[in-house]
């Protein structure tokens, strides 16, 4: 890793970044993420992903349909330790050594987060998916991810989409919405800019935490943004 790359990072996936037009887990749209997520890795980067589960369950979309908005929240978590379990497959076929820690215990298939632990593999050049979400209802993954780059001590949260980055508007449906290159935290917040959610914002904020949102879809995309290069959307002081 070059001196002026990042050296601890939490990157957080959407449950987009795992399916396709036709399949919920697409496993070429895996293949490809593992392989990026590789490359980071091999830079020596500290490197902690946690990912979401809306390619499964949405709960706050399962809410609306009226199932109890509580238990449609547990299966989203449940859906991320879906997701964290197929990465983790994927990775491994890559010959890197990868532990999965949820929030929500399944004692067989994943172990329990521990923050002293986490950091331990991450220190080691091992890697960490962080499942589970938050392990309460109402919070979204983007909190969680958020939180977690606050507790192991991440020098950037690097949320990785299917865009270039931040946008005045979804530029899918808007072909005259405006980039930006450059936000302040206070930018997305009033401007309602459609970046991460309130909660995670405002706690990147109080703690000092740039976020990068980035195109995951772009090849060495997550290698390149790890080596600062400026892509994607910068939000901070």
């Amino acid at each position: 890793m070059t001196k002026k790359g990042y050296k601890r990072v939490v990157v957080k996936i959407s449950g987009e970044g795992f399916s396709s037009e036709n399949n919920v887990i697409d496993k070429d749209s895996v293949k490809v993420m593992a392989l990026e997520l590789k490359a980071a890795h091999d830079l020596g980067v500290e490197l902690a992903v946690t990912v979401g589960g809306g390619n499964i369950v949405r709960g706050n979309e399962l809410g609306l349909l009226g199932v109890n908005r509580v238990q449609a929240d547990y299966m989203g978590m449940i859906a991320t330790v879906i997701n964290a379990l197929v990465l983790q497959d994927a990775l491994e076929s890559l010959g890197i050594e990868v532990h999965v820690q949820s929030v929500i215990e399944i004692g067989k298939m994943v172990e329990p987060y521990n923050r002293k632990q986490c950091l331990r593999y991450m220190k080691e050049k091992k890697a960490v998916i962080l499942a589970g979400g938050l392990g309460n209802p109402y919070f979204t993954t983007d909190t969680s991810a958020a939180l977690k780059a606050v507790e192991l001590g991440a020098e950037v949260l690097l949320k990785a989409t299917k865009v270039d980055g931040v946008y005045s508007a979804d530029p899918m449906v808007d072909p005259k919405a405006r980039f930006y290159n450059r936000l302040t935290y206070s930018q997305v917040l009033n401007g309602h800019l459609k970046a991460m959610d309130a909660t995670a914002i405002t706690l990147c904020m109080e703690n000092h935490l740039p976020i990068i949102v980035f195109n995951l879809r772009k090849g060495q995309n997550i290698q390149r943004v790890i080596q600062k290069e400026p892509i994607g959307t910068y939000i901070g002081e």
